[in-house]
């Protein structure tokens, strides 16, 4: 075969290949547009568009009176279409858009006006349909910008596009910060009442309808019957007073910061209903401020020292083992205890001076000697009855189930644990050997003040969704009785006593009020070194006001103060003495000092409209006469032979109560109260709210209210 036959044949062979592929091209491009064009065509629609989650708004958290703790501010981010319907013609967009860059450069600072408007004309050529322009836009600036040149247009025609996204704000910034915690998908276990109630806060999510563009952006589909509106979740009624909480803040810290210690905590408990009215926790921190790291007060199991002392007289009396005059020798403060004749350890009082005195007598001055050797000599041949009182009646082996999580379980041992030993039912009856929360050892005392019945401590009252009741809560009773009433009047008297004559006597004692509760000085153990010659000690009082007729019962905790003394008295009574005289000085139900008279025809000062309740308290205490029969304007003159007349600020389920003026916890008892779900902008009093008041709107509408 010559050359040219063998060039030839390749050619006829190559072409015939050529005609061979392009063949199998044309049949797949039939397949793929014909046969398969339904399934990539609905491909090719789901990749340019696609439903994405929007997050709902999740519930606000209230202090008892109503004061937001917590709320979801939301906050906007801003894009502007380029190509909007607007400014479609170049000579509209160009006349206009260095008034919108002055706008934008006057309101946030951040670029120069040419600055502005470059980035504004480079956006128009590249024709994106998604120019960011600023992050973090709160709703007061997207108010004003919405005026702003181009933006004024409207909608669709402006090209402006806010996306709206939730930011958790504390309104009274690290005020209870710890208790009411926070949500972290990245945190595995759940802070405070924002982890515990997630399932009631968080709503439901909604779905907005998204569009891919170029560079792989998405941006939103403005059409509503794409949109799936997300559900705001429910609100938290908690049991914080911020004044209390406040108050019990700063006289904590102020402690911490004077006795340079490692942390402390406070707890404020309403006796009768259990439910914490402050709660408190400050760590030291590397630059030496304190700040809210961990909630100390509910997880922070360590021997509570001498402050478990009540439990142990408390034992005692009920099983008839002593009672308040029993005498002991408390040796001048010094006890060496022995066991067939070898020394197992030397027992010290805090001080000395100490030698034969009453039962009463050794509470009162806090003598380890004397309590070691009353629950030793008694319980010795069967410490099982000592501690099954412990576990069994007083519960202190049992969590109190709280709601927020993070509690620790306390140790309260049994003659069946392997480390019982010869001197551990002496170390028990002192505080030692032992593990409990501040939380759990205030319990305790809050039984005594509530005349035996213990009861589980709460944070939370109620659930509200679209301003009803959902869920209520009351405090858990653990035990109806936990001593006989006979054992409730010695350890009430003995209380008092620490206070009166005892070692709280020259720091807690107030001569306007009551205050019965004990010390307690322990010394802590340093992780696995233990009791080592370096001692690190933690202070406590703990116990209830006023004495007579105990409304609050309340623990303070100083762990490691490095400067000046280290006796509970001195570290934590001064804490618990300032807590208690504000909290006196401003509980009307308690402070019953002398009624102001008003003389002749003066003025009130001005008060707003809201809960007639509180109203009518203030004037009570303040031995202002109310005047019934007349129905005329609020709390505006005072007559002092006739009273003073005013009427409450009335609401119709169905119809929207005017608001205007008020403060924001009287707007939100009114429009809660009327059936309404409330947003709230701004701080300060009420300025406008989004439905005229009078107007009629179902139940469950939600109304927004601005406060300045």
């Amino acid at each position: 075969m010559s050359i040219r036959t063998n060039i030839l044949i390749r050619v006829y062979l190559a072409f015939g290949l050529i005609l061979l592929l392009a063949g199998a091209v044309v049949v797949q491009l039939y397949r793929v547009q014909v046969v398969q064009g339904k399934k990539w065509r609905a491909m090719s629609a789901k990749l340019s568009t696609q439903y994405q989650t929007v997050e709902a708004a999740r519930g606000n958290i209230f202090a008892v009176d109503m004061s937001l703790l917590a709320t979801s501010v939301p906050e906007y981010e801003l894009h502007m279409d380029m190509l909007a319907p607007g400014i479609d013609d170049d000579d509209v967009f160009n006349e206009k858009v260095d008034s919108l860059a002055m706008k934008l450069s006057q309101m946030f600072g951040d670029r120069t006006e040419r600055e502005y408007s470059r980035m504004l004309r480079d956006a128009r050529k590249d024709e994106s349909r998604y120019q960011l322009i600023r992050r973090k836009v709160t709703y007061q600036e997207l108010k004003q910008i919405r005026k702003f040149p181009i933006f004024n247009m409207g909608r669709y025609k402006g090209g402006l596009i806010a996306v709206e996204q939730n930011k958790r704000v504390l309104p009274f910034r690290s005020l209870a910060a710890r208790t009411i915690g926070y949500k972290n998908e990245n945190v595995k276990n759940a802070v405070g009442l924002e982890g515990a109630y997630a399932s009631y806060i968080d709503g439901e999510n909604g779905k907005r309808l998204m569009q891919r563009i170029a560079g792989g952006t998405w941006m939103p589909v403005n059409n509503g019957e794409d949109e799936i509106a997300a559900k705001e979740g429910a609100d938290i009624i908690s049991t914080i007073d911020v004044n209390y909480q406040d108050v019990a803040q700063q006289a904590l810290k102020n402690q911490l910061i004077k006795t340079q210690a490692d942390h402390g905590c406070v707890v404020l408990m309403e006796v009768a209903t259990g439910e914490i009215r402050a709660i408190a926790n400050f760590t030291k921190t590397k630059d030496g401020d304190y700040k809210e790291k961990l909630n100390y007060a509910i997880s922070d199991a360590k021997d509570p020292g001498s402050t478990f002392k009540l439990a142990s007289y408390m034992t005692a009396f009920d099983q008839h083992k002593i009672d308040t005059n029993s005498l002991v020798d408390a040796e001048n403060g010094t006890y060496n205890m022995y066991y067939k004749g070898r020394l197992l350890k030397t027992f010290k009082d805090a001080e000395e001076g100490n030698y034969v005195i009453t039962a009463k007598r050794a509470f009162e001055e806090s003598s380890n000697v004397a309590v070691v050797k009353f629950i030793t000599s008694r319980y010795s041949g069967n410490p099982q009855e000592f501690t099954d009182n412990l576990r069994n009646n007083l519960h202190l082996n049992d969590k109190l189930g709280l709601q927020i999580p993070g509690e620790a379980a306390p140790v309260v041992k049994d003659p069946s644990y392997r480390s019982w030993s010869k001197l551990t039912l002496s170390e028990m009856a002192y505080g030692y050997e032992m593990q409990m929360t501040p939380l759990q050892m205030l319990t305790l005392y809050n039984s005594v003040a509530n005349n035996g019945k213990m009861i589980a401590p709460i944070f939370v009252k109620e659930i509200r969704r679209l301003g009803n009741t959902e869920e209520q809560f009351q405090a858990r009773v653990i035990n109806e009785k936990v001593c006989s009433d006979a054992t409730l009047r010695k350890m009430k008297s003995m209380l008092e006593g620490v206070v009166l004559e005892g070692t709280g006597k020259n720091v807690i004692k107030n001569p306007l009020y009551s205050v019965a509760g004990k010390t307690g000085t322990a010394q802590i153990a340093n992780d696995a070194k233990g009791y080592g010659e370096k001692k690190t000690y933690q202070a406590s009082f703990c116990g209830y006001f006023p004495a007579n007729h105990p409304k609050y019962a309340m623990i303070v905790v100083i762990n490691h103060p490095t400067a000046g003394a280290y006796l509970a008295a001195l570290v934590a009574g001064p804490v618990f003495r300032e807590i208690a005289d504000k909290v006196y000085a401003s509980d009307l139900d308690m402070n019953q000092a002398a009624p102001m008279h008003y003389v002749g025809n003066t003025n009130l000062p001005q008060i707003k409209k809201g809960n007639l309740k509180a109203l009518k308290q203030v004037y009570a205490k303040l031995g202002v006469k109310p005047l019934y029969a007349s129905n005329n304007a609020a709390g505006n003159g005072v007559d002092t032979s006739n009273g003073i007349s005013y009427q409450d600020v009335g609401y119709k389920s169905g119809v929207v109560p005017t608001v205007t003026g008020m403060g924001l916890g009287d707007a939100l008892y009114l429009l809660g109260n009327a059936g309404y779900k409330v947003a709230v902008r701004g701080s300060g009093s009420v300025i406008s709210q989004s439905v005229t008041g009078g107007s009629i709107v179902p139940k469950g509408s939600k109304i927004l209210i601005e406060l300045q």
